[in-house]
């Protein structure tokens, strides 16, 4: 691995230019999710981005920034990477979060404390069927064992 030792700086919203082979898409419910996500937490994770601009990681929370009006976004620059890694990495970026899964019983007890701090859940990016499907396996779980 080679020197991957990046600062955070701040670049225009209207500087950044998509990748156009990003084969991810972002519906626009999504979007507003996760323009909602930014609005509650702030803009939590930086967008990864070629030396001229190009956007590696962070499709999504650019379109956000952008609905919310936000004139710059912190960024990462990848310079350390050449093309075909950055494009390897566009793919890699997507898909990895997608291999991992969810370990339901603590996930049902996060979702549960939140919801008894009176949490507003919206920013979860769970929908209401899903946490009452997941909390109902839960205490179905707990009947049987």
């Amino acid at each position: 691995m080679t020197g991957t030792t990046s600062s955070i700086e701040l670049r225009r919203v209207s500087q950044l230019k998509p990748y156009p082979g990003n084969a991810r898409r972002h519906s626009k419910a999504q979007v507003k999710q996760i323009a909602a996500s930014i609005e509650r937490f702030g803009f939590t994770n930086p967008v990864l981005v070629s030396d001229d601009d190009e956007i590696v990681a962070g499709h999504g929370r650019v379109m956000a920034a952008k609905q919310l009006g936000l004139a710059e976004v912190p960024v990462i620059r990848l310079s350390h990477l050449s093309a075909a890694e950055r494009r390897a990495y566009v793919l890699a970026d997507n898909k990895l979060a997608l291999n991992a899964g969810w370990d339901t019983e603590l996930l049902a007890i996060e979702l549960q404390g939140l919801i008894d701090l009176d949490f507003d859940l919206s920013v979860t990016g769970f929908s209401i069927a899903e946490i009452d499907f997941v909390l109902d396996e839960a205490k179905e779980s707990a009947t049987t064992e």
